[in-house]
């Protein structure tokens, strides 16, 4: 009677740690399927899934310029980008750089140009894309 009732006690035991680490492992690909903890390409990148803005490795944000400053950031980045064509204009978190622009080259490829606080490009970084 005991050595059943002992079975019985140990297999309901196992069944709920089972259960428990089915719904731990359920409960973790939740999340990296919903970006809280992804490890995707484009999260590495910086780039949340849901095509929010970049955030750097250093948990910066980077935020879209307006006004003048955006106004001149545009202009310096097509002057050094000829044909080009500006698709946004923001802080920059990962170079040093206070500025950058996102530009779509005449050829369809896409260069990030970074602009100091001078407004004179210091650098044209060809995107990668994961």
């Amino acid at each position: 009677m005991f050595s059943t009732a002992r079975r019985t006690i140990a297999t309901v035991a196992a069944l709920g740690a089972l259960a428990l680490g089915g719904s731990a492992i359920a409960g973790a690909a939740q999340n990296s399927t919903t970006g809280t903890a992804s490890t995707t390409p484009s999260a590495q990148q910086g780039q949340p899934p849901n095509g929010g803005p970049h955030v750097g490795a250093n948990g910066r944000t980077e935020q879209a310029l307006t006004g003048e400053t955006a106004a001149k950031v545009k202009a310096a980045a097509l002057a050094k980008v000829s044909g080009g064509t500006v698709e946004r204009v923001e802080t920059d978190v990962d170079h040093g750089s206070p500025y950058e622009a996102h530009v779509t080259k005449a050829d369809g490829t896409q260069v990030e140009v970074l602009v100091n606080k001078s407004f004179e490009v210091t650098a044209v970084n060809a995107m990668q894309h994961p």
